[in-house]
């Protein structure tokens, strides 16, 4: 683990929740997009020590709107960046860890993620993200 990426928070409307992190707490929106694989849209926060991504779900069937529902909006997630994802992932299941993820998915910002079972992470639910480039 190289450091702490992001900080993943479940939102139910990305316009209603940049009001609160840019208007009222003044952090710099950097970009929104949609991420398919993940059936949500992201908001790129800066929030100046460390990055944030709002997440709103795309349909009832995205997992993060499933997250919403039995757990109601909030932190979501804590994304650490790695190098060589595939070899994190391997040695993370050696040393017991359950994935929820087999192999790497297309994440936000051209990421490559997996993510670890809150059931072997203590209830939190965490990243791993490989990343091409930084979002400036």
């Amino acid at each position: 683990m190289k450091k702490v990426d992001h900080i993943g928070i479940a939102v139910l409307s990305l316009k209603e929740s940049l009001v609160l992190y840019t208007e009222q707490l003044g952090m710099v929106h950097m970009k929104t997009e949609t991420v398919a694989s993940q059936g949500v849209t992201v908001a790129f926060l800066d929030a100046g020590n460390i990055k944030l991504e709002l997440l709103e779900p795309t349909g009832p069937d995205s997992p993060v709107a499933k997250f919403i529902e039995h757990r109601g909006q909030g932190i979501h997630h804590i994304a650490y960046k790695v190098e060589n994802i595939e070899e994190r992932m391997a040695e993370i299941k050696d040393k017991g860890i359950q994935m929820i993820n087999d192999v790497p998915k297309p994440g936000a910002a051209g990421a490559s993620v997996a993510f670890m079972h809150p059931k072997s992470t203590g209830g939190v639910l965490m990243e791993l993200c490989e990343k091409k480039e930084e979002l400036s």
